[in-house]
C-alpha cells in the first residue's frame, strides 16, 4: 500500500511516498515530533539543523540499545533452551533406568 506523507518539521516541508499504512505513518510522525520536542527540551538547542542531527543521533542510539537488548535476550533464551534440553535428556535417562530396574528386578538388591 503506497501512501504520500507530507512532512512539515523544523521549518522544512516536503512530501514522501512510502509503502506503509496511513495510520502507521501518522504514529511514526507523532513519535518523530515527540523525539524532536524532547531533544529541544533536554538540549536547549533551537537551530533546526542541529536539533534534527541530534535527534537522529539519539534515535540511532536508542535503536542500537534495543538491538543489544534483543541479542542478549536471544542469547539468554538459547542458554535457557540448552539447559532445558539437558534437563529433558536427564529425565529421559532416569526414566529408562527406572524401567530397566523394574524389568530386571527389585532395586533393593542393588
Amino acid at each position: 500500500m503506497t501512501n504520500e506523507l507530507s512532512l512539515d518539521i523544523l521549518g522544512a516541508s516536503f512530501t514522501i511516498t512510502v509503502d506503509a499504512d496511513g495510520e502507521y505513518l501518522k504514529n511514526v510522525m507523532e513519535q518523530f515530533r515527540t523525539a524532536i520536542a524532547n531533544t529541544q527540551n533536554i538540549s536547549g538547542i533551537s537551530e533546526p539543523l542541529n536539533v534534527a542531527i541530534l535527534t537522529g543521533f539519539l534515535l540511532c542510539d536508542e535503536i542500537n540499545k534495543l538491538k543489544l537488548q534483543l541479542e542478549e535476550k536471544k542469547e539468554n533464551d538459547e542458554v535457557g533452551w540448552e539447559e532445558q534440553e539437558v534437563e529433558d535428556r536427564t529425565l529421559r535417562i532416569i526414566s529408562k533406568l527406572e524401567q530397566a530396574l523394574n524389568i530386571f528386578g527389585d532395586d533393593k538388591h542393588l
